[in-house]
């Protein structure tokens, strides 16, 4: 029971296990360790109340061990004897490593002879983690001596991460077979685990791998294709939906009551209202939905719609391409590839010109209005001020500017640029590694998890774009290429580029 997953069921299931005595003391250990990996104290102490009585660690021995982890080593290092003093060494270490992984490795150096086997892979998958989530390459040398460790599920995916950044095909394998069943049934590992058995020669198993999500309209769906040898392509666009088909959706009251929603400009109840009246809905009354929703200038929940699609599709409905001529104009001035600013569009707003974020970014191209204010003065945008962010026009403007901006200061590659667009030029450039990396694999182990996904997605909706554009089959491999090392080139251009 991991909680990082669906806590609100899993703790009183664990409450019921423990309190009948069928889980284990290492059980609740273990729990201990993962509430504490996620930063969880107060809970991770709890749980130990399940602990017999002359087993359990003091309170205030718990409390010095997380919160002056280093002073609790220096006093304790010679009392390891005590194996709840072990247990409290490792939560120590993993305190030490959320600040300084390199100076926990040291500690745990110097004290590893005290642990057993199990111990001390337990302690090094701590430290590890957090190496692994700063792109330390020494992350992958700590990962070493945790086989025998039981891992989170965020530590899994950051072992097989680091391997992947160290091209260690053997423990990318090892890693995603050892993970439970629902975790490694995810694209991303059926894929990585696919590329680790071509890697190893095992090329029966890899296509079995990618033929289980090959077709898939997503990143790792478009990658397992290419493997398989089929570039991506649009499908067979279904029949439009007739009149009567939108009168009818149009008809059902909850489209509306979501309809008139959007209309009294209530955008978050029109689109809790929109999606539940989605349900169940059949492909041609999502397609007409879809259709309906475009129509109205209601780009989002048309995207919506026909992504919900199973059979017939409409991928000129999936990947709407509204304000043609403000974006294929203002890209083509930039000189930048339209169908990437439209992949990283549809992610950022959905075509919602009003669209504004819980930190303040607005409009098409969701602009902070730091970066809006200093894009504007870079291209002479004269008389500039906040208000003008949502026209269209403007907006785009701006946005297309600095995904210029961004792409020529980060090696004019498409995903660090599509990185720096997320969480800033400077991180995207600090992810890079010590050597050349597959672009997939720089986009897997980006630490932030919303832009790993961002990434991800902005990416494959650029090869939809580009096939319906150009009426070609796209390869998503040649656009994500190959990220340049780290090296002396990391100086961005624009030293004040936000």
């Amino acid at each position: 029971n991991d909680p990082t997953n669906n806590d609100e069921v899993c703790q009183p299931l664990f409450d019921r296990f423990a309190t009948s005595g069928a889980l284990s003391n290492e059980d609740i250990w273990q729990r201990t360790h993962r509430l504490a990996e996620l930063n969880r104290l107060n809970s991770a102490r709890q749980i130990l109340n399940y602990l017999p009585a002359n087993l359990q660690p003091d309170a205030r021995q718990f409390e010095q061990a997380t919160d002056r982890s280093a002073l609790w080593i220096n006093q304790s290092s010679n009392q390891l004897n005590n194996a709840a003093n072990r247990q409290l060494l490792a939560l120590a270490l993993q305190r030490i490593a959320r600040n300084d992984p390199t100076n926990a490795a040291l500690l745990l150096r110097n004290l590893e002879s005290s642990l057993n086997k199990d111990e001390r892979a337990r302690a090094w998958s701590h430290i590890a983690l957090q190496g692994a989530k700063r792109l330390m390459p020494e992350a992958h040398d700590w990962y070493r001596t945790t086989t025998s460790a039981v891992l989170s599920e965020d530590n899994a995916q950051w072992k097989v991460r680091t391997a992947l950044r160290a091209q260690d095909w053997g423990r990318v394998k090892n890693t995603i077979e050892d993970m439970p069943p629902e975790l490694a049934s995810r694209p991303e590992w059926v894929y990585w685990l696919g590329r680790a058995y071509k890697a190893g020669g095992r090329l029966r198993d890899a296509e079995n791998q990618f033929n289980r999500i090959a077709g898939q309209a997503n990143f790792y769906g478009n990658l397992a294709d290419e493997e398989l040898g089929r570039r991506i392509s649009i499908p067979p666009s279904a029949q439009p939906a007739t009149q009567a088909e939108r009168l009818a959706i149009s008809e059902r009251p909850g489209i509306r009551r979501a309809l008139a929603w959007f209309r009294l400009d209530l955008r978050t109840e029109g689109v809790k209202e929109w999606n539940w009246a989605l349900r169940g809905m059949t492909d041609r009354e999502l397609l007409a939905a879809a259709d309906l929703a475009k129509k109205l200038g209601i780009f989002d929940r048309a995207i919506t719609a026909a992504d919900r699609t199973r059979n017939e599709h409409d991928f000129s409905l999936r990947y709407l391409a509204p304000y043609s001529d403000e974006i294929r104009t203002a890209s083509r001035n930039q000189s930048i590839d339209d169908a990437w600013v439209y992949g990283l569009m549809r992610q950022e707003s959905r075509f919602i010109t009003g669209a504004k974020s819980n930190v303040g970014a607005a409009g098409l191209m969701q602009l902070m209005p730091a970066t809006a204010k200093w894009v504007a003065n870079k291209i002479g945008l004269r008389n500039y001020n906040q208000s003008q962010v949502h026209d269209t026009q403007t907006n785009v403007l701006l946005g297309t500017s600095y995904m210029r901006m961004v792409l020529e200061n980060l090696d004019n590659h498409p995903v660090l640029a599509s990185a720096a667009y997320n969480a800033g030029p400077g991180r995207a450039r600090k992810w890079r590694a010590d050597v050349p990396l597959e672009g997939a694999i720089y986009a897997e182990s980006i630490p932030f998890a919303e832009t790993r996904d961002y990434v991800k997605k902005v990416m494959s909706n650029a090869v939809y774009y580009s096939a319906l554009f150009n009426g070609r089959s796209e390869s998503l491999r040649e656009r994500l290429g190959t990220i340049p090392a780290n090296g002396n080139g990391n100086i961005l251009k624009n030293a004040d580029l936000p």
